[in-house]
């Protein structure tokens, strides 16, 4: 490395600047990294990326202690601190206000602003890769994913889904490299003291047949929730999946076993593999925003297909049809945009014996009753929605209010409602972290309702006590009419016969 060597600081949220450092900056000849910053996700600052994962036997062991993470709050003194002359953003879901802004702020400071295409981190496979991507977090990649999942192992392949980084562990060595194939594998990957405890009790919870629900939120490690919601759905519906921090490594273990690879977004942002065929899911309720979030519109223009999804939430499809018009302005002439909808379905189980209720019970829970909704917490909150799946569901089933969860508040709730002013008669699902989960059992506890909808994708009666509230849980699904499939077929084909 040269005296006259770019000092750079990466800006992330503990996902994509890590994929960026491992597969791009780690190894440049003339770039000194001198540390990650850290938002969107509360408790990343102050923990250390391991040496282990710096490449420091290929960059001549430049980093033999491993690299701090700070907040971004406190950028301007740190490029200060360490002299930096770079910047660059590795983060996702930023409206362009935002992304100015940082820009503005690191520029005054004296330094470059960076923002790196994804052809120089993806990874090429051996396998063929389909890349599930968006405009927005909250749009239906994951509802996406295994729908296409479903289609390809009907049609006699393996898959292997590649779900985008949430390595929220204080040791991220210890999530590496990580396989799900069955719910008890979530127990493989906690490996402190306080993360034992609670595989343990996690897998109680998820594999013991007629096992009562454990109250144990006072030992749950920090953001086990947001892990399991993406996973959970996956593993149920027997897809292999895989996930962690090193993802030349998890490729190659995906490659084992996969006659397929799909990769599952996180946020807007784009795949860490080369796709061979690229799906850009974009909101029929955020119309227009695929012009205005980083890095979603650069998704929408690498796109060999684009899904409208949630067309049946909208007033008429006529509105889905002017979306569709403005997205052709930014997509070659031969892409297909195909119209999807996002179908919520009421799901209940007996508190004391844990069966499924029957479709009468169900409707009894919520027609006519004052119900809380529950709704995913990033789709909420950065990804900017009002309202998610457990609020369509307590429409569709005649609920007869919709309590406003905004007095019962508990303690980090509050800070949150205050920030996302958009949130009027739905409590985000927020669970990074310790604090966070008891903080949304409290106000759950508090509420004075008949009953909880949750649009969860993991089950929230697993890692929350409701105390005596019955809880109905919204699943959601990807339809396309007959149109629509055919030309997803289309797309397909290849890696249905390859």
């Amino acid at each position: 490395m040269t005296d006259n060597a770019e000092k750079l600081i990466i800006l992330g949220a503990a996902g994509r600047d890590f994929h960026d450092f491992m597969t791009y900056w780690s190894i440049q000849p003339n770039v000194h990294v001198q540390c990650f910053t850290g938002t969107q996700i509360p408790g990343i600052a102050g923990r250390l990326f391991p040496p282990e994962l710096c490449n420091n036997d290929k960059n001549g062991n430049r980093y033999p202690d491993g690299l701090m993470i700070y907040n971004e709050n406190e950028l301007e003194k740190l490029i200060k601190r360490f002299g930096a002359t770079m910047c660059a953003l590795a983060y996702s879901d930023l409206n362009y206000d935002t992304v100015q802004s940082l820009a503005a702020r690191v520029n005054a400071s004296g330094c470059k602003f960076i923002q790196l295409p994804p052809t120089l981190t993806q990874l090429h496979s051996t396998k063929p890769v389909i890349a599930v991507c968006a405009t927005r977090t909250g749009t239906g990649k994951s509802q996406t994913t295994r729908f296409i999942a479903d289609y390809l192992r009907k049609q006699g392949k393996k898959v292997a889904v590649v779900r985008h980084p949430m390595p929220y562990d204080q040791v991220l060595l210890n999530q590496r490299c990580q396989r799900y194939e069955a719910l008890e594998d979530l127990v493989k990957y906690k490996c402190t003291i306080e993360e034992r405890e609670v595989s343990l009790r996690l897998y109680l919870l998820f594999c013991v047949p007629g096992l009562t629900k454990l109250h144990f939120v006072s030992t749950f490690a920090r953001d086990v929730t947001n892990d399991l919601k993406e996973y959970e759905l996956h593993i149920e519906e027997g897809n292999l999946l895989f996930a962690g921090v090193d993802y030349e490594m998890i490729l190659r273990e995906a490659e084992k076993e996969g006659d397929v690879v799909i990769w599952d977004g996180g946020n807007n942002d784009f795949s860490f593999f080369r796709p061979d065929l690229n799906i850009c899911v974009a909101d029929a309720l955020r119309g227009g925003h695929e012009e205005h979030f980083y890095p979603g519109e650069i998704n929408m223009r690498m796109a060999d297909v684009v899904i409208i999804n949630k067309v049946n939430s909208l007033p008429s499809v006529d509105q889905a049809t002017k979306q569709a018009d403005r997205i052709h302005t930014l997509i070659k002439s031969d892409i297909p945009v195909l119209f999807g909808n996002s179908i919520v379905s009421p799901e209940a189980r007996d508190h004391t014996t844990g069966k499924l209720l029957d479709d009468a019970d169900v409707d009894n829970l919520v027609r006519g009753k004052r119900v809380l909704v529950i709704d995913d917490g990033p789709t909420l909150t950065h990804g900017g929605m009002p309202f998610g799946a457990g609020y369509v569901l307590a429409k569709q089933m005649g609920a007869k209010e919709i309590v406003d969860p905004h007095p019962y508040a508990k303690g980090s709730l509050v800070a949150v409602f205050s920030k996302f002013v958009h949130l009027v008669n739905v409590l985000p699902a927020m669970g990074y972290g310790e604090e966070q989960i008891r903080d949304l059992q409290d106000t759950v506890q508090s509420v004075d309702c008949d009953s909880v909808i949750t649009g969860t994708p993991i089950n929230l009666e697993n890692v929350i006590d409701m105390k005596t509230k019955p809880c109905v849980r919204a699943r959601y699904c990807l339809q396309l009419d007959t149109e629509n499939m055919g030309a997803m077929e289309h797309a397909l084909r290849l890696f249905a016969t390859h």
